[in-house]
């Protein structure tokens, strides 16, 4: 069995093996598993990786505790290894990273205007993964993030109920802080992260996390991610600072918190402060302008399979990435059409999709192969995927999320009160 190590990496010309992919396939491009450590944070073990491949990367680089889907978008890690946080497109015994793929053949795979208007995927998402909270940080908005020539990252989140068999150590996120909270009070923070706690959630407020529900957080909001396991559509950017010091008594360094900020900025709290958009952050009306939960696109239960919304809304105004989770009942087979490229993964059952199999792996070897993670191209999209699910007992179901402005029909926030069956 081929194993990702044992293929032939193509690098620079890459059509003709992208083309015979997708004419194989039916417009579809099978992906590799793309894992990403993290040296500061405990995997939380629920991403189906084998335990002992956990810290493949050695121990010096953390656990891994994320897998990212659909990625051109290189991971922001010390010491990383080369082409880290980039997904690769298999086709038999060769491989090419998506990055190198989108560049070659621009709108064939990710459509005309994502490619006139970014040149690139410029999302992607990931199963985020660990046994405990995370600090209380944030994304920088695109005005601060372009300071250090990068790009701002709103993001979303799902709670896959497939993932969520236990909720481990603190299954609660900060979210934004106390209403009134004063500028004084956050650099009162800052000036004590030398001297123990710096008490940032002192000022926040947690949510218990539900699986199947999820929360849409905009670019400069403060979270302290708990310890569900989460899909995450997001901007493609590995832009953060962190502004806990402190976290089940490990230590956050300040470089965490300013290495997404000028240099000549890293000692000037109050431009620290300026990072974050104020008014969302106290906004007494946090969960409900933030909060989502599933709803239908339509009714089709009678035909066996139901595709649900469960990223929409606008944040700022605009539409940065949408996400959807399709279910199959045992036996059931459908034509489902997007209005875009997208990127799928399956968290339950086996099938197929067009002409590939599909199979959501129990567990998986750091450089294992699966049948679990496609991208799907504009032009197949729009003509329609077959999805089957093959077993005659279990529900097949995938998550798949889609670029910026693709789904004008997606839902606003709060659709979820009105629109259920």
């Amino acid at each position: 069995m081929n194993t990702v190590t044992s293929l032939k990496t193509v690098k620079g010309q890459c059509r003709s093996l992208i083309e015979g992919a997708l004419e194989a396939s039916g417009g579809l491009l099978r992906l590799a598993p793309n894992w990403v450590p993290r040296s500061f944070l405990h995997p939380g073990l629920r991403l189906k990786l084998a335990p002992q491949d956990v810290y493949a990367f050695g121990l010096n680089r953390g656990g891994i505790d994320e897998r990212w889907f659909g990625s051109t978008t290189p991971a922001a890690n010390e010491n990383r290894t080369p082409d880290e946080g980039l997904s690769y497109v298999v086709e038999g015994n060769s491989r090419v990273t998506l990055l190198d793929a989108v560049a070659e053949m621009g709108a064939e795979i990710v459509g005309k205007k994502i490619w006139n208007k970014y040149g690139r995927w410029p999302v992607y998402s990931k199963f985020f993964d660990n046994m405990g909270p995370i600090p209380h940080h944030m994304h920088q908005s695109q005005k601060h993030a372009q300071l250090v020539g990068q790009d701002g990252k709103p993001e979303s989140y799902y709670f896959p109920p497939q993932h969520n068999n236990v909720g481990n150590h603190f299954p609660h996120t900060f979210f934004g802080l106390e209403p009134g909270t004063t500028k004084a009070q956050v650099r009162q923070c800052l000036e004590n992260w030398n001297r123990g706690d710096n008490g940032i959630l002192d000022l926040s407020k947690a949510y218990r996390l539900k699986p199947g529900t999820g929360w849409l957080v905009g670019p400069g909001i403060l979270h302290a991610p708990g310890s569900l396991c989460t899909y995450e559509p997001q901007w493609g950017s590995d832009v953060f600072g962190m502004y806990q010091n402190l976290v089940e008594g490990r230590e956050v360094p300040w470089s965490l918190l300013v290495k997404d900020m000028p240099k000549a900025k890293h000692q000037d709290f109050d431009f620290i402060v300026s990072e974050l958009d104020w008014e969302a952050n106290v906004d007494p009306n946090f969960k409900e302008n933030h909060y989502l939960e599933p709803t239908p696109v339509a009714d089709t239960r009678k035909e066996g399979y139901v595709d649900r919304w469960i990223v929409y809304g606008k944040i700022n105004g605009r539409q940065s990435f949408t996400a959807k989770e399709l279910t199959l009942d045992p036996g059931a087979k459908c034509v489902v059409k997007d209005n875009g490229a997208y990127s799928m993964i399956v968290t339950q059952g086996q099938g197929r999709m067009n002409n590939l199999n599909l199979d959501c792996p129990k567990m998986i070897r750091f450089h294992e192969l699966t049948e679990d993670e496609v991208f799907c191209t504009e032009s197949a999209a729009k003509t329609g995927v077959v999805f089957e699910n093959t077993s005659p007992v279990e529900p097949l179901v995938t998550l798949r999320y889609f670029g910026p402005d693709v789904n004008p029909d997606a839902p606003e926030l709060g659709a979820y009160k009105k629109n259920q069956f």
